[in-house]
């Protein structure tokens, strides 16, 4: 019978846990929108993917206006020679300028819908420019090259704080590893551990130390340039 109480508070702690990560994932016009831990994850990796391809896709549009084309043709040659996600949130942008939204607002709407501070940059720089006059393809060009440069300084710090994250992973998955060795090796010994209260209590603990441990190390590890 204890075997069967703890049987079912695990699942229930692992059915918890897996929905707790991943609830409320929805997909919103090619991004993922959600409060929970997995649609935030992957939130950020199409974001960050979408920086990775904004440099080549401003060098686009700055080729496509000196050789005399309009801002709009500019957005489809981006469409045209683009990679995925890039190619598809301008191709949105593109659908709704067709549909009668105005410049301003379809590039405030990608803006708002990516949630990128690259392409807030880029948005308002061409914004200013249309009401200023300025010239976009330098713009276009500063904005890359500044780009370029923040991610080389981002692999450079992510290369070395690349350790302490992996001292991270490996703390926190030893004892996992040590308690289904010795499971396989005493399984007796380990099942009443695990049926016991004393067992149970140190195993939340250890859960709770190594999500202490984890979000420190994080903190330590992730610098913000």
């Amino acid at each position: 019978m204890t075997l069967w109480v703890a049987v079912v508070l695990f699942g229930a702690c692992f059915a918890g846990v897996a929905w707790y990560f991943c609830a409320g994932v929805k997909v919103k016009a090619g991004w993922q929108n959600g409060e929970s831990p997995l649609a935030r994850w992957l939130d950020q990796r199409r974001r960050d993917k979408f920086n990775a391809q904004l440099p080549e896709a401003l060098a686009t549009m700055s080729n496509a206006l000196r050789a005399g084309f309009s801002i709009s043709q500019a957005f489809d040659s981006v469409v045209a020679q683009g990679e995925k996600p890039m190619c598809e949130e301008f191709a949105i942008l593109q659908q709704q300028l067709r549909i009668g939204m105005s410049f301003e607002d379809a590039l405030e709407s990608m803006s708002g819908r990516v949630g990128s501070d690259d392409l807030t940059l880029v948005t308002t720089a061409i914004l200013i420019s249309r009401k200023t006059g300025g010239n976009v393809t330098e713009i276009f060009d500063k904005i890359s090259n500044t780009i370029r440069g923040r991610m080389r300084i981002e692999r450079k710090v992510r290369s070395m704080t690349a350790q302490g994250r992996l001292q991270g992973i490996v703390v926190s998955l030893m004892p996992l590893f040590l308690g289904i060795v010795m499971t396989a090796i005493k399984p007796r010994l380990m099942l009443s551990f695990f049926c016991s209260l004393a067992g149970v209590g140190s195993i939340v603990a250890v859960v709770v130390l190594i999500a202490v441990g984890w979000l420190v190390i994080r903190k330590i590890v992730r610098i913000d340039v």
